[in-house]
């Protein structure tokens, strides 16, 4: 495939990570420098507030205003005070804002520059201003006697001493933001670079065209899709796989075995085996089950699962299943009517035509039986016709098939299709099993009308274990080996249209001596 102008979804993230350190970095780094200005700038006023306060207070201050001279006492005072603090300028004047004190003594005597009204009406205050020495943060405190303001104090620091100390600490600033652009780089490429293991190397608009047409396909595919991860989780799911196993996009990312599925489809699909057209029943559905290996680069990445829905095909099986057992009935019956029709004839040319009288007249008595008691019992003529292909079908395998007096079929409560498919089964698996026991028996009893049917059928055979009575309708259940044939099924059909019209199916031990399959649908 094609890449979309060389440039890879990883590339892209890499330079859009870059970028965002970038502008990290460099934001953070203004923001450090605004605020250790802004720290530095508050410092210097509360050190000038402070530093005016002591002054103002300091009873010295307070005699020498007394003095014809004052400066003589304040202006030595005052410079010891500004060289021991580290301030720029104490400033000690009267409340005319006449100076006693500066730094450069020229301007001794000359008015104080800058604020003092607030001063004059006893309030200290902070202000940046520029003064004889500059743009400076300074503070102005009233020199007071027993409440009245006598003088006043100025004591400030330049704005260019403030930014000197933030200039003096702007090399750690620096420093640290670099450290952490080179983190932010080396965490972009690891990132870029798992990013880029991820997406193989793709494109976004690869990747969007991958995604839309596989989601495409997805949508469109008649089979059911999932995914599953190495660990047995499953990662994706088409519509058609929804619907087959009846889920919602909430089970993507649980495990197969919280699935609800049977515990053998379960156990298959986890074995790691590659699974080739096995039959399932899930729900009310026949599925045929595929599973494969996936690899990527010779790594496992899990296994794909199909699946194919094959209910109605199964049903139609069925379907054939009961018609050519019947034909193999009518097949059975044609030899035997041959065999009698061939003695009753050998009989009457050797002379013997009462035995040959005799033996036509039970052998029809009994066809006759037969078939009254299926007239008289059965009004539902597909019914009587199984039962009676069945009948010939299970003396052909030298098994006894006895309809119980109490059959009694008015009407049906499932469709006629439905009930062969219920009655065929279950006759079909008790001949199977009276076939290994000496007395090869099996007994059918019908109990029909529109609104309910009861079928019970009972063998000679070897029963069924307590452990798997729970288990034989659920899934593919036989006592048969599975040869590819999908062995199992037709009790799981049964199954399967019990509960779809919320009946019961139970298994106990019959009299004959094998198993008794009671069903009941309706009410």
């Amino acid at each position: 495939m094609a890449r979309a102008r060389g440039r890879t979804v990883a590339r892209q993230m890499l330079v859009w990570q870059l970028l965002v350190v970038l502008v990290v970095v460099v934001g953070g780094t203004g923001l450090a420098w605004f605020d250790a200005r802004q720290d530095s700038r508050a410092d210097a006023r509360a050190q000038s507030l402070d530093v005016s306060l002591a002054v103002a207070a300091s009873p010295a201050v307070l005699d020498a205003l007394d003095d014809p001279d004052p400066s003589v006492v304040l202006q030595p005072y005052a410079e010891r005070v500004r060289k021991a603090t580290g301030t720029d300028f104490v400033v000690v004047m009267s409340t005319k804002g006449i100076r006693y004190s500066h730094p450069n003594p020229d301007n001794i005597g000359k008015k104080f520059i800058g604020h003092i009204d607030a001063a004059l009406k006893g309030k200290d205050f902070t202000e940046d201003f520029r003064g004889t020495l500059g743009p400076s943060v300074r503070a102005v405190v009233p020199i007071k006697e027993d409440g009245e303001v006598r003088g006043l104090v100025s004591v400030g620091i330049t704005t260019k001493k403030v930014d000197d100390e933030v200039f003096a600490v702007l090399p750690r600033i620096i420093a640290a933001a670099l450290a952490i652009g080179v983190l932010g780089a080396i965490g972009a490429a690891l990132a870029n670079r798992r990013l880029r293991r991820q997406t193989h190397g793709l494109g976004e608009q690869e990747i969007t065209r991958m995604y839309e047409y596989y989601d495409a396909v997805l949508r469109a595919v008649r089979e059911g899709l999932l995914l599953l991860d190495p660990t047995g989780r499953l990662t994706l799911m088409n519509d058609e796989a929804s619907r087959l196993l009846d889920l919602d996009a909430s089970f993507v990312g649980s495990t197969i075995d919280r699935l609800g599925l049977e515990p053998v489809l379960v156990a298959e699909l986890t074995s790691g085996r590659q699974l080739q057209d096995a039959v399932h029943v899930v729900g009310d559905r026949v599925l045929v089950v595929n599973q494969a290996p996936a690899h990527w680069d010779g790594r496992d990445v899990g296994s794909v699962v199909t699946l194919r829905d094959r209910t109605e095909l199964q049903s139609v099986t069925a379907e054939l299943d009961t018609v050519r057992g019947l034909a193999e009935a009518l097949r059975a019956q044609n030899h035997e009517s041959s065999n009698r029709m061939h003695t009753m004839v050998s009989l009457i040319e050797i002379g013997r035509s009462q035995e040959a009288i005799d033996f036509a007249t039970r052998e029809l008595d009994v066809a006759r039986r037969l078939t009254d008691r299926m007239v008289e019992s059965i009004d539902e003529p597909v019914i009587a016709a199984l039962l009676l292909g069945k009948s010939a079908q299970a003396a052909e395998r030298g098994v006894t098939l006895t309809i119980e007096p109490a059959t009694d079929v008015t009407g049906l409560a499932t469709t006629a299709h439905e009930a062969v498919t219920i009655l065929g089964n279950l006759i079909d698996n008790a001949i199977d099993a009276a076939q290994s026991s000496d007395e090869r028996q099996v007994s059918v009893t019908i109990s029909s009308t529109t609104r309910l049917l009861r079928v019970r059928v009972e063998d000679s055979g070897p029963g069924i274990e307590p452990q798997d009575r729970e288990t034989v309708f659920v899934r593919g259940w036989s006592t048969k080996a599975d040869e590819g044939t999908g062995r199992g099924i037709g009790l799981a059909l049964v199954g399967q249209l019990v509960r779809r019209h919320g009946g019961e199916a139970t298994i106990g031990e019959s009299p004959l001596g094998g198993a008794a399959f009671d069903v009941r649908i309706g009410s």
